[in-house]
């Protein structure tokens, strides 16, 4: 495979390259789409129960005493981090069962005579690293923020270095990835279902223990006995993308215990898988049009300088890879159609930055190189080169989002929402219209359904959008304000994923001076 590292990931890795979220395309998963920094030292120190909890288990019931009340044995795990395991039921209605360890770091206050407590921190998927964004926190957040907080990451069950679902092997995903998202003919929708069908059976078969609790509620009561391990009496959270549902999930269930709460990049929690990927189709069509526009302004645009012109060109690109995959160096990794979709999906989150690679990686692959958008995939779904996936976040981003939701579409059905998609989203909306067929052969019941979060009696919960964000669509975060009794909105007018750490100093300081003294900005302020 050609190398050009000189080209690959220019500029310092700064907040606007750390954020996690997700988009599905067809049958492929691009959950950690943004590239996180090598986490260093793996997390393998555990906590130790001790006794009862001095403080009532928010949750209430009987038996989780001893998981409240444990004590974190944190152990150092490279420069000032530190690091443990919690302990936590994999089923809270039976507490003396079976147990999961949920992996965690923590970066100390700088400043601990002025400590307000912990800053919790989750770069959504779901599927993306806690631990992994919280070891960045000196760029993640600001230096005012981390003096006077422990800024604390964890892997939710299910991901990372937590007790992890699992699907498909390494080379299952490879090929996983690589399939044909949008089925022509007969025999490819036949491909597509059984390709849908093996991932589903293969989650039931390795993880059948692990895969009906893996939901957003669960995790967020795992925050809570986090919270209280901390030695919290409130909650601080930070949360991006699908952190946001996380967050707002915490908020629903223990609205007396949310101190600051930070959600960026906000999801609707009344809408459906459907109804999410309906709104990401729409929301990467728009980015897409938006990187077309700003290309016709660089020197080294390789697309026609009319807009659509040039939109056409990246669709007819992809139509091609349909029959013609492209030459990668690798003889086993051709550039297929919907590797090529995904990487392109994948460098429209973080303009100018993922905008200037992209347009190197089409005009290599327009000139017959598919390799470095294949390596720039890769990247974002940290795959080495010897063919490892670092985690899993293929797994567990369909796994998540099929227990908190009840969507089972059938075959007729993914054919019409890609039919009627593709209408209103050229390039995308066939990929992600078929993306949902996989959840029709889900092995599991979903345990959550869609819903309105209100959280009555929290403080002030910072909600942020940005009007032009692909994943998280600006109306997402409109709708969540609404929806909580403490909602405050807080715009950035501009285009990319999540608002802090993108270049906008009234978002970056008004997010700030939130968490540092519990002031809000005013509802409705707009950044630019």
């Amino acid at each position: 495979m050609t190398s050009r590292p000189n080209r690959l990931f220019p500029g310092s890795r700064t907040r606007r390259v750390l954020h996690g979220s997700a988009a599905l395309i067809s049958v492929a998963l691009l959950a950690a789409c943004t590239q996180a920094p090598d986490p260093g030292t793996s997390v393998t120190p555990t906590t130790t129960p001790s006794g009862s909890s001095s403080e009532s288990p928010s949750s209430g019931g009987d038996g989780l005493a001893q998981f409240y009340g444990q004590k974190i044995a944190w152990k150092g795990c490279g420069g000032s981090f530190r690091c443990a395991d919690l302990t936590v039921p994999l089923d809270y209605s039976q507490p003396d069962g079976d147990t999961l360890a949920i992996a965690l770091i923590k970066l100390p206050a700088a400043d601990e005579a002025n400590r307000i407590g912990s800053l919790v921190l989750n770069p959504g998927g779901p599927g993306s690293s806690g631990v992994d964004y919280a070891r960045a926190a000196r760029a993640v957040v600001d230096e005012k923020v981390r003096d006077v907080y422990d800024v604390v990451g964890f892997d939710p069950r299910g991901v990372g270095r937590s007790d992890a679902v699992k699907c498909l092997t390494d080379a299952q995903t490879d090929a996983f990835m690589a399939a044909d998202a949008t089925p022509d003919t007969p025999e490819e929708v036949a491909q597509l279902e059984k390709d849908s069908k093996k991932f589903a059976d293969a989650c039931a078969k390795n993880s059948s223990k692990l895969l009906a609790h893996i939901g957003t509620e669960n995790a967020a009561r795992d925050i809570d006995v986090l919270r209280a391990a901390l030695g919290d009496k409130q909650l601080n959270w930070l949360g991006a993308s699908y952190g946001t549902l996380l967050g707002a999930t915490y908020a629903g269930l223990f609205p007396d215990k949310v101190g600051r709460m930070v959600l960026d990049g906000a999801l609707d929690p009344a809408l459906s898988n459907n109804e999410l990927l309906h709104g990401q189709a729409k929301g990467f069509e728009l980015a897409l049009q938006h990187f077309v526009e700003d290309c016709a302004k660089q020197a080294d645009c390789p697309l026609p300088r009319d807009e659509q012109a040039g939109v056409d060109r990246i669709k007819q690109f992809l139509d091609d890879l349909d029959a013609n995959p492209l030459a990668t160096g690798d003889p086993k990794r051709p550039l297929t159609q919907a590797l090529a979709a995904n990487a392109i999906l994948g460098y429209l989150y973080v303009p100018p930055f993922d905008w200037e690679q992209l347009r190197f990686g089409l005009q290599l692959a327009f000139e017959g190189d598919g390799s470095v958008l294949l390596s720039m995939l890769d990247a974002r779904v940290q795959r080495t080169e010897d063919g490892k996936f670092a985690y899993n976040p293929y797994s567990s981003f369909l796994s998540i989002s099929a227990v908190d939701r009840p969507d089972r579409p059938t075959t007729a059905e993914s054919a019409d929402m890609a039919a009627m998609w593709e209408k209103e989203s050229p390039v995308f909306g066939a990929y992600l219209g078929w993306g949902t067929l996989v959840f029709g052969y889900w092995p599991v019941e979903a345990t959550g359904t869609p819903g309105e979060i209100t959280a009555p009696g929290t403080g002030p919960i910072l909600v942020v959008g940005t009007t032009y964000d692909p994943a998280t669509p600006y109306p997402w975060a409109q709708a969540l304000a609404k929806q909580l009794e403490g909602g405050v909105l807080l715009t950035r007018v501009g285009d990319g994923h999540t608002a802090y750490g993108m270049g906008s100093p009234c978002i970056d300081e008004a997010i700030d001076t939130y968490l540092v003294t519990g002031e809000p900005p005013a509802d409705g302020t707009i950044c630019r």
